[in-house]
């Protein structure tokens, strides 16, 4: 186990809060640098110093930093083997657990973005989702083989397909399939999900009382 805490760049009701879930879920201690979006502070010189993109999550750990979301998780649920969240080397899930946490930022949210946006369909031999029906596809069989994305175990990677089909859903950009709608009320009656609804509404109210003040 780590003695080092990490810090979380977060902003409330964002990708970042997939990051807190899995922080809470690891039941380890952080600090948190809590980001108001809404008036740029991820924009400025302070922030742009940890994270160039400006764009949260990001996570600070010693002298390393990690950003991009997917990175972060394989990150942390590595750092923190005691809370098994992740599986080892070796072990036969391991290589399904990196697959799914890549399917999400490399097919699964691509292809949601272009449906948003209504972009032009590019040939499936082009585009690197294929097509958004065999993506949503390829998903929904895996979610159908059992309780979590590996099956029958709780990984990491739910924490992230939970918050992503969360707000997906929420927006109408995928539908609410019987697969997809029982892993929700699976996902949601956690209490970590429920400890960071609750941090972010706090942290959203605060930020707008003082745009207010």
């Amino acid at each position: 186990m780590s003695t080092d805490k990490v810090t979380l760049y977060h902003s409330p009701n964002t990708r970042s809060s997939a990051v807190l879930t899995l922080l809470e879920e690891l039941g380890v201690p952080y600090d948190l640098q809590v980001l108001n979006t809404k008036i740029g502070e991820q924009s400025q010189p302070s922030y742009l110093a940890v994270n160039p993109m400006g764009k949260v999550p990001a996570l600070k750990h010693g002298d390393a930093v990690v950003t991009e979301q997917v990175a972060i998780f394989i990150y942390l649920a590595d750092l923190y083997p005691e809370a098994k969240l992740a599986p080892p080397l070796g072990d036969p899930l391991r290589g399904p657990y990196l697959r799914w946490l890549a399917y999400y930022s490399s097919s699964f949210e691509p292809a949601v973005v272009d449906r948003a946006m209504k972009r032009e369909t590019t040939p499936s031999t082009m585009c690197p989702y294929g097509d958004y029906d065999r993506m949503l596809k390829t998903l929904v069989d895996q979610l159908a083989k059992g309780r979590y994305i590996l099956g029958e175990g709780f990984s990491a990677a739910d924490v992230l397909w939970g918050t992503a089909l969360a707000w997906t859903t929420a927006w109408k950009l995928v539908p609410e399939t019987p697969e997809i709608t029982t892993y929700l009320h699976r996902m949601g009656s956690r209490p970590a999900t429920a400890r960071v609804k609750a941090m972010d509404a706090e942290f959203a109210a605060a930020q707008a009382a003082g745009a207010k003040s």
